[in-house]
């Protein structure tokens, strides 16, 4: 019995505590070395050179690298959700101001966080299984949209063309913020602005539809 408390424990930090911590090393590690010189330069040896842990550790909680990338990937967008969450909870103005904030809390940590711009706008090909991720990103907020559409609008229209219509709000501001990415000639507020605008034109139009 005591034996296997040892084992269990050490230096006070339980074996469950310590995968963890060494999970976290290695996800820190790959973040650093994609949002400063691409995906392409995250290698196994290399991830693990930074995190100060050998290759055991690393398939002790990865299949390979590109389930690491993946994991990655899925960490900066809770993070950016998180953050596109509080702003708008903290907004206290009806639901176009809400969406306002949360637009220019999401474009302020990607305009001052290399490693989130970086990430955000690598080539899906690079990572396999990295585009069906953004899709299933994609399709997840589109739903978000969808069931909250009753909240805005004062007809609400058929499902099939409720999705479309926030298929197209959705992909309409993923494509302004790709397009504002490579230069960021406006500021995250200007750009926030724009899209909140647009996104009320599309709901307009479907009330007058």
């Amino acid at each position: 019995m005591a034996r296997a408390e040892v084992v269990r424990h050490y230096g006070g930090v339980s074996a469950e505590d310590r995968r963890a911590e060494r999970r976290r090393k290695l996800l820190d590690a790959a973040r650093e070395l994609w949002g400063a010189s691409g995906a392409a330069e995250v290698t196994v040896r290399g991830v693990c050179a930074r995190a100060g842990l050998t290759p055991r550790y690393f398939y002790e909680q990865f299949d390979n690298r590109d389930g690491l990338l993946l994991a990655v990937a899925d960490e900066v967008r809770d993070q950016l959700a998180v953050t596109l969450v509080v702003a708008s909870e903290s907004e206290p103005g009806d639901i176009w101001a809400k969406l306002d904030a949360a637009l220019t809390a999401f474009l302020e940590v990607v305009a001052s966080d290399p490693q989130v711009h970086r990430i955000l706008t690598s080539d899906p090909s690079s990572v396999p299984g990295l585009a069906q991720q953004q899709i299933t990103a994609t399709g997840r907020i589109v739903d978000l949209v969808r069931d909250n559409a009753a909240r805005l609008l004062d007809r609400v229209p058929p499902e099939d063309e409720l999705r479309r219509n926030a298929l197209f709000a959705v992909g309409g501001v993923n494509g302004l913020i790709a397009d504002w990415l490579p230069h960021r000639t406006e500021s995250p507020a200007e750009l926030a602005a724009t899209a909140t605008r647009l996104c009320r034109a599309v709901a307009r139009g479907i009330d007058r539809a």
